[in-house]
């Protein structure tokens, strides 16, 4: 099969990790390989793949000016889930974006296994505002790109505005994931604003205790709640990406209709 590799975006604080961390867990599970790149300078995308354990960064790793070799980058966790973080700045200093360039170009140079892998996912902060969160699609890492969202408006706000940046940079969307907040009427919401961009709703993950509750202790919910049925859906949603063939060029919704649609 097609190697993928894919990106998740959304506003900060949404879930990303989380999201990634179980889609990388349920694929393990179904028996592909599975690499996860955190781009995040907090470097929890791995976190709970590991059993809450933190691993070397390749940004703390170059800033140390040891010599560094896959075997120091790439941290094997869940199920033979391949782990990778990126890092970040010192704090106060430098570029966030600009470190993710760096990094990736390194990981890029170094790390022989990631050709082997039926998967890639890469975990990006923010919105695409920023050109070196862009730099895994700009340097061709990445062939499919997902937009986490909820039902409120700032985090639709962002998801729109990342719409408009997937656009710029020639990138197709293929897919919303809709990570839940308890809005009203927030499954209809974010489905219609789905449908209205042009994509489609790929799962709806409801807000449950539970993936609070695995994150906390350091697994992630598909490992450690594995008979819950928010695992469940994270198992759906790892099928739905892996089988997904459908991608398209988004049209961003105007302000006015976005407002519209969360009222």
């Amino acid at each position: 099969m097609p190697q993928r590799r894919i990106a998740i975006y959304g506003k900060g604080g949404i879930g990303k990790s989380s999201t990634a961390s179980n889609v990388a867990a349920a694929c393990a599970d179904e028996g592909y390989k599975v690499m996860i790149i955190g781009c995040d300078p907090k470097s929890d995308s791995s976190i709970t793949l590991l059993g809450g354990r933190r691993i070397p960064t390749i940004l703390d790793l170059l800033r140390q000016k040891v010599d560094i070799d896959e075997q120091a980058i790439v941290h094997e966790g869940y199920k033979g889930v391949k782990c990778v973080e990126v890092g970040g700045p010192e704090p106060g200093i430098g570029c966030a974006g600009r470190g993710i360039i760096v990094a990736i170009q390194k990981l890029r140079q170094m790390c022989k296994t990631i050709d082997d892998m039926d998967l890639i996912i890469y975990d990006v902060p923010g919105d695409i505002v920023c050109g070196g969160f862009v730099a895994p699609i700009r340097k061709g890492l990445v062939s499919e790109a997902y937009i986490l969202t909820s039902g409120e408006y700032m985090p639709l706000y962002a998801a729109n505005n990342i719409c408009r940046g997937l656009v710029k940079i020639d990138t197709q969307l293929s897919g919303i994931i809709c990570n839940s907040r308890i809005v009203t009427r927030e499954e209809e919401i974010v489905r219609k604003f789905s449908e209205e961009i042009g994509s489609k709703l790929m799962a709806f993950i409801p807000k449950e205790q539970i993936v609070q509750d695995c994150e906390r202790d350091g697994f992630s919910v598909v490992e450690k709640a594995a008979d819950s049925s928010v695992a469940d859906i994270y198992r759906e949603l790892a099928i739905a990406i892996m089988s997904n063939e459908d991608s398209v060029m988004p049209s961003a919704l105007k302000d006015e209709r976005l407002r519209e649609l969360t009222r």
